[in-house]
């Protein structure tokens, strides 16, 4: 207990340095190439991507081998970047210029070459503006990727997303918060992506995308619909399609319909008996009371105008099902 206790002080104190060698403190990192690995690795861990790329890294040989401990690449999580890192702005349509761009490309780069190609997780800024290069440059770099979560806003088109799919075969989970060719972009997963089971969207969810989910990626077993505007006849769809599905979240969804009659929608506060009873044969079948929820209520406030622009990160991030939360 007594060797364990002195290691951790240690581990505090060498990190307690490192932190001041980062502010500009000057200090011989020669007497620091002796310090175990594995004491590297773990003070490592504490810190976040830009530290690694632009400091520790920089300092010695030993504490460059240990910022390139797999155990630290695993998951690569861009998120946690500050949006002053790559002129990040808050707003939409904003996030389009070529500086930022290339900041936030040469920061991949560095990032996945430290990492070595051992991602398996790849989250990527809610607030970036993703553009083809910067999801090819991640594509080459992580053959290893099992789950990938999309910004809000991008100008990816079709034949660069099939491109960055063809390296991530072992591709099991997509968080995407908007869906511009779902026909397209799920066509490519489904060819290219066998193992994938995974996927949640936060856009308006039609009888399109359902039908393109049915053809191409049949064997999905959990769909997050949380937050979407979901149209109730492609509910149904995949209710009766999806012979493999197991989880299906609902959580603060709008349910409409816009068959009932011509030229209007019709929006449901509460989930109709026989949805509920088909929910049944889910393993998990997640929904809420839109008549009493909070958040359900604001969206109806607002007339059910969705935009993925009001969401905020903390619901990209979150969701009820483990294996889709960031």
């Amino acid at each position: 207990m007594r060797e364990k206790n002195n290691k951790i002080i240690y581990a505090l104190n060498l990190r307690n340095y490192l932190l001041s060698t980062m502010k500009g403190k000057t200090s011989k990192a020669g007497s620091w190439n002796d310090v175990p690995h594995d004491i590297l690795v773990k003070i490592f861990m504490t810190l976040n991507i830009m530290d690694l790329i632009t400091s520790v890294s920089r300092v010695c040989s030993s504490w460059r081998r240990a910022s390139c401990d797999p155990a630290l690449w695993e998951k690569l999580d861009l998120s946690t970047m500050k949006s002053s890192s790559v002129n990040i702005p808050r707003e939409p349509y904003a996030w389009s210029d070529k500086e930022s761009g290339d900041k936030l490309l040469l920061i991949m780069k560095n990032a996945m070459s430290l990492g070595g190609g051992h991602a398996v997780c790849l989250i990527l800024h809610f607030y970036a503006f993703l553009r083809n290069e910067h999801l090819l440059c991640a594509a080459e770099r992580s053959p290893k990727l099992k789950k990938l979560a999309l910004p809000a806003w991008n100008q990816l088109n079709v034949d660069a997303f099939e491109e960055a799919v063809k390296h991530w075969k072992a591709l099991e989970t997509l968080t995407v918060p908007c869906v511009y060719s779902p026909v397209n972009i799920l066509r490519a997963i489904g060819t290219h992506c066998k193992n994938f089971s995974r996927l949640k969207i936060m856009c308006p969810f039609d009888l399109e995308f359902a039908n393109a989910i049915i053809t191409y990626i049949p064997k999905l077993k959990v769909l997050s619909l949380r937050c979407a505007m979901v149209y109730k006849d492609a509910l149904s769809c995949i209710m009766n399609a999806l012979h493999h599905l197991e989880v299906l979240n609902l959580n603060h969804c709008l349910l409409v319909d816009d068959a009932q009659y011509e030229g209007f929608v019709v929006v449901y506060r509460e989930h109709e008996q026989e949805i509920i009873e088909k929910g049944s044969r889910f393993k998990t079948f997640l929904f809420c009371n839109q008549a009493t929820c909070a958040m359900c209520q604001h969206t109806f406030d607002d007339e059910g105008i969705l935009r993925w622009y009001e969401y905020d990160e903390i619901l990209w991030r979150t969701d009820e099902v483990s294996s889709l939360a960031l």
